[in-house]
């Protein structure tokens, strides 16, 4: 029926809500480049038609400033391109940059407004994310990743060997040290914690050139190591050299992308430097990428995505054969979490990305107020995650 003649009203946007959070994690987190040990996150509720879409701006490095100062830079920047706009009408909405307008906002605001809007276009349907995205089946294999470059050796074998307790049959550590031997005994370690269950992944986070990267996936092969894949191994936008790791590495698949926009990612695709694409954040970005990396027969694997939303990403995307679950303290921010089972993550069925801000954390986390390091409060007790082995 014609949508004048059934008085039907479109869902469109009426109104937002902004919530800010900074607290200590419960360890640091980091690889061979970075160091982290506090989390910087705004919360987006977008209001529309009686329904409420979610996501997560954040900061990796710095806080983000006060909470008005947020709402200004919101209301300024982003407000007047969403203010009356239908949800369903801004996902696949495509700009044309030119000049100026190649540019992102003050704030990390981009993944939020389009997690928010795709929550509420499939809230618009009763449909979950994942089924509105055209998947069926909501297991996605997860593997655990330990962001542990800053760990001691007890603290790496303990979180590893709690990993393998807990049914996860997959696991990825932070490589990349100047001294091989570093490398090569964390890799022991993993073993000895999970005792040998599930492939192992390496991280170098760029840390190599291409010719060293090819030496040490070779020592760390003669010493007995079986890696299934190595990510991120040379400068992102070194095609040729990630190439070349490929064809000099042959045992080992290169997994690349994480750092590049969906420009860089078509370029790395079609330079065949990668065999596997790795791809998350911005979800209208991500579907565009998996398809992209689909036609090339190229499989994808998603790192991580705030509170595991990638889950439905991967559950739409043909051969997205790995989601990366790295046991940060952020669940405590929403409602229900998403469930791991047997090893997989399940996206929720819940209409939607399934996620709702917890009241509780609002009135007992939230922090509008910039503060100093020293004076964070301790990390907040995450809800576990459900995961039966």
């Amino acid at each position: 029926m014609n949508r004048r003649l059934s008085g039907e009203t479109p869902m469109r946007i009426e109104g937002f809500t902004l919530t800010r959070f900074q607290y200590a994690r419960d360890r640091v987190i980091g690889d061979s480049q970075v160091h982290i040990a506090h989390a910087h996150y705004v919360t987006l509720e977008l209001h529309a038609g009686g329904h409420t879409g979610l996501g997560f701006a954040i900061n990796l490095f710095h806080p983000l400033p006060s909470l008005a100062e947020i709402e200004r830079i919101f209301r300024e920047e982003a407000w007047p391109g969403l203010e009356g706009q239908p949800p369903a009408g801004l996902v696949h909405r495509v700009a044309r940059p030119r000049g100026g307008n190649v540019r992102r906002m003050s704030l990390p605001f981009e993944e939020a407004i389009n997690q928010a809007c795709w929550d509420l276009a499939a809230k618009q349907v009763g449909l979950p994310l994942y089924r509105l995205l055209g998947g069926h089946d909501p297991h996605v294999r997860a593997y655990a990743s330990g962001l542990d470059y800053h760990l001691s050796d007890k603290d790496y074998s303990r979180f590893f060997a709690e990993a393998a307790a807990q049914g996860y049959r997959g696991f990825k550590i932070k490589v990349g040290h100047p001294d091989v031997e570093w490398d090569l005994h964390r890799l022991r370690l993993l073993r000895e914690a999970v005792d040998g269950l599930g492939p192992v992944m390496v991280d170098a986070n760029e840390a190599w050139s291409p010719r060293e990267a090819v030496r040490r996936l070779d020592i760390y092969r003669r010493a007995g190591f079986d890696i299934l894949w190595v990510e991120d191994p040379c400068l992102r936008d070194d095609f040729d050299g990630l190439r070349e790791i490929r064809e000099g590495a042959p045992w080992v698949h290169v997994n690349s992308g994480e750092y590049l926009d969906l420009r860089g990612k078509r370029k790395l695709i079609e330079a065949r430097g990668v065999d596997l694409l790795n791809v998350h954040g911005h979800f209208s970005d991500v579907m565009r990428a998996g398809w992209l990396a689909a036609e090339h027969g190229i499989p994808v694997t998603l790192g991580n995505t705030m509170l595991e939303l990638g889950v439905h990403l991967a559950a739409a995307l043909p051969e997205a054969h790995w989601l990366e679950y790295s046991f940060q303290n952020y669940n405590h921010l929403v409602e229900e979490p998403v469930v791991f089972s047997e090893g997989y993550a399940v996206a929720p069925e819940r209409p939607g990305h399934g996620l709702v801000l917890s009241e509780a954390a609002r009135r007992e986390h939230a922090c509008p107020d910039v503060r100093d390091a020293a004076d964070l409060p301790p990390a907040p007790r995450s809800s576990p995650i459900r995961l039966s082995a």
